[in-house]
């Protein structure tokens, strides 16, 4: 992953030390705004939960079949992830390319399978997973995979 500092409030930060706090940021929250591309060129962005995995550097999130984001990414798979500080001030924007899994089919396959671990690593374990199971399948659930090529923004000050 590469990454740039845009700080108009002054103060250079080393290239090491402004990665390492912008993937803290994202390794540090579970909301985000996923920005995708639409047909006419006009950025659509949604409000997404998501696990952060900093030594591969992918950000996944568990999306529909029916989605305009998931639409967007199959026919372009640039986005952009953003995430913010609680005071507003520091941000990371990742820029990526999207990967998205074949739709849930079975509650015993490999997206079904993903989208657990999903769940696990955003909300912990579930009150009944077969249950959650045959819900990935019946709302035709698939796990969007951002590929981080570069991270950039404003690092928490402290």
């Amino acid at each position: 992953m590469e990454s740039g500092q845009d700080d108009r409030r002054g103060g250079a930060v080393p290239e090491d030390q402004t990665q390492r706090a912008l993937t803290e940021l994202i390794a540090g929250r579970r909301l985000g705004v996923l920005a995708t591309i639409k047909r006419d060129g006009r950025p659509q962005l949604s409000n997404v939960v998501y696990a952060f995995d900093r030594e591969r550097g992918l950000i996944r999130v568990s999306v529909t079949d029916d989605r305009a984001k998931t639409a967007n990414l199959r026919r372009d798979p640039r986005a952009s992830f953003h995430v913010s500080s609680d005071d507003g001030w520091a941000y990371a924007v990742a820029e990526a390319r999207a990967e998205l899994t074949p739709v849930a089919a079975d509650p015993g396959d490999a997206t079904v399978e993903e989208l657990a671990g999903l769940f696990r690593s955003v909300q912990g374990e579930h009150p009944d997973w077969a249950d959650f199971r045959r819900a990935m399948v019946a709302e035709r659930r698939l796990v969007l995979r951002l590929h981080v090529d570069r991270v950039y923004g404003v690092s928490p000050r402290g």
